[in-house]
């Protein structure tokens, strides 16, 4: 089941959503922390990849990303909290104020994943009511389907008897 809202913050446009995963929270976070695959499930990124070659993610670690959000082709991003299995978020290098949030709450047999993306709207509240509705719908409509596409990645077994017939 889907759930998104989004809170009205004078400046800051900020989009939530959160799914239900069939799998444990550590299937999903090792796929979390493949920032190279995001743009495959997180379809408003253009490419992600990570500045430098560190093996594994941690605080502090920089990751440089294409998106269709407002404002610079490229935008540096930094790991501002990191609990293994649990949280990874990223804030702006350059504007605090854009910021890539995902959680994952560990349940009995399953797990569900909350990600909250927040950038800045420019121009006063005018300038925000006219980015909530140009873009505002369409990047609540692509975060859901990006956890639903999320969802299938992390849930997909390759041996599943359903797909025996294939």
């Amino acid at each position: 089941m889907l759930i998104a809202d989004s809170a009205f913050v004078t400046g800051l446009q900020s989009h939530s959503a959160s799914l239900e995963l069939d799998c444990p929270a550590e299937d999903a976070f090792a796929l979390l922390c493949a920032v190279e695959k995001w743009p495959v499930w997180l379809s408003f990124l253009r490419s992600a990849r990570r500045q430098s070659s560190q093996p594994e993610l941690n605080v502090g670690s920089e990751v440089v990303i294409r998106s269709c959000l407002p404002g610079d082709e490229e935008q540096l991003f930094e790991v501002d909290a990191f609990i293994a299995n649990y949280r990874l978020s990223l804030v702006g290098a350059f504007s605090l104020r854009r910021r890539l949030d995902f959680r994952i709450e560990r349940r009995t047999s399953c797990s569900k994943l909350h990600v909250l993306l927040a950038y800045p709207a420019y121009h006063g509240k005018l300038g925000g009511l006219l980015d909530r509705w140009q873009r505002g719908r369409r990047f609540s409509s692509a975060l859901d389907d990006s956890l639903v596409h999320f969802k299938g990645l992390v849930e997909y077994k390759r041996d599943a008897p359903v797909l025996a017939d294939f």
